[in-house]
């Protein structure tokens, strides 16, 4: 805005030998920065600056040649910095980036992303036939990225991935075995893996933190079984022996004891004395890989004779979290038997089992109705019964009326015999 004497307070506009008009401002450290366009107008370039200095007012303006990275870079170098991230996850995002997010946005500058373009790429995502869970992997990496770039790098005001749903899975509800199945299931495969297959679903293990298991890890005096490393397979790697998926996932799970006795007997025969022994193994000794583990097991025979064709490895530690649930645990015990940071997994199984907990209370309410109904009836019948027992007695009596009689009197004729006899 221009002061009495004609110069601006904030900025300059200056027009060019093109006749357009360049505005130029300080920003917040000082240095003067041109617009990144020209105006047709020089009032075009006074409302831009005025823009600006509002914008640096509410500490929301970000600096446009910081702006101007690419997606693609911006996100590898995510990827390659962030801390913590396990080599799987590592691997995944680098997956998920070249495959999904790079050839659409790749090349944008952070700076032109906006919700309409991000709209149209996760539109483009479907349209290829990528599935609804693997678009909202990427939406959710991207996601990630870019609030990096608002939060901690300011290199934009406020993130473009504001798509209501992007961001959610619609996987199918996977299979709960009962016990008996679980136990069927565990006699199913062969003796080696009977005990794999028990400790996964009650002690609600990761396949990576199931074979990783030690024998020094297994308490059998106390029940427990202590999970304090994973196995990751990595592509061109191999199998990668690291801490667990999260920090919660360091934690030590009570095992009941007829999973205990299993395991027991697992580590009498097929298990070497050294403390640092696997547990879990080929017959060669060696770590099992995920992708091998249905061949060793015979495991799509195993599910069928238990009624579950379809059931995956994973089910075993979606059963035990259900039957945990069931038990009517607390959220954070919950959290901390499965290994989670987040209590949104624990209150999902919470939730399922409220759900069927409320369709026990409605089939129990429908019963009440049902004996309350069958009372009423009964009730009518027997009021019914009992209105003809009194219309019987009241015709009776009104009979014996007409008639001249009374309960208890002699007859006419009885009275004229006893006169003659007196």
């Amino acid at each position: 805005m221009p002061n009495r004497d004609g110069h601006r307070r904030f900025g300059n506009v200056r027009k060019l030998p093109s006749g357009r008009y360049q505005a130029r401002y300080p920003g917040p450290d000082g240095r003067l920065r041109p617009a990144p366009e020209t105006f047709a107008r020089k009032s075009e370039a006074e409302r831009y600056l005025v823009l600006v200095e509002s914008q640096i007012a509410r500490r929301e303006w970000t600096d446009p040649e910081r702006s101007k990275i690419k997606l693609g870079e911006y996100a590898a170098r995510w990827i390659e910095q962030r801390a913590n991230l396990r080599p799987r996850t590592i691997h995944l995002y680098g997956w998920l980036l070249g495959k999904h997010i790079a050839p659409y946005l790749g090349g944008v500058e952070l700076g032109r992303l906006d919700t309409p373009l991000i709209r149209e790429w996760r539109a483009e995502l479907l349209g290829n036939g990528v599935s609804e869970s693997m678009a909202a992997k990427a939406y959710r990496l991207l996601r990630a990225v870019l609030m990096t770039a608002v939060r901690e790098d300011e290199i934009l005001p406020k993130n473009p991935c504001r798509i209501t749903g992007a961001d959610q899975e619609k996987a199918a509800e996977r299979p709960v075995l009962t016990l008996a199945q679980v136990f069927a299931l565990a006699d199913a495969v062969p003796v080696r893996y009977r005990a794999l297959v028990l400790l996964t679903t009650f002690g609600c293990l990761r396949w990576g933190e199931v074979v990783a298991v030690q024998r020094q890890d297994i308490d059998t005096k106390a029940g427990t079984v202590r999970v304090r490393q994973a196995f990751t397979e990595q592509r061109g790697v191999g199998l990668v022996l690291g801490p667990p998926k999260s920090r919660a996932g360091r934690r030590t799970v009570s095992l009941p004891p007829a999973v205990i006795s299993a395991i027991v007997d697992h580590l009498a025969t097929e298990v070497d004395d050294n403390p640092e022994a696997f547990v879990f193994t080929t017959e060669n000794g060696r770590p099992i890989w995920r992708g091998n583990f249905n061949k060793l097991a015979n495991w799509k025979a195993a599910v069928a004779k238990v009624g579950q064709p379809n059931l995956h490895f994973h089910d075993l530690r979606h059963t035990g979290n259900t039957l945990a649930a069931q038990t009517g645990a607390s959220t954070r015990d919950l959290m901390a038997r499965m290994g989670h940071d987040s209590p949104q997994a624990a209150l999902i199984y919470q939730h399922a089992t409220a759900e069927a907990d409320r369709a026990i209370a409605a089939a129990l309410d429908a019963a009440v109705r049902g004996e309350e109904k069958a009372e009423r009836k009964k009730a009518k019948r027997d009021a019914r019964q009992a209105d003809k027992r009194s219309d019987g007695k009241k015709a009776k009596k009104k009979a014996r009326k007409t008639d001249g009689t009374r309960p208890g009197a002699p007859d006419d004729g009885a009275a004229g015999a006893l006169v003659r006899r007196g």
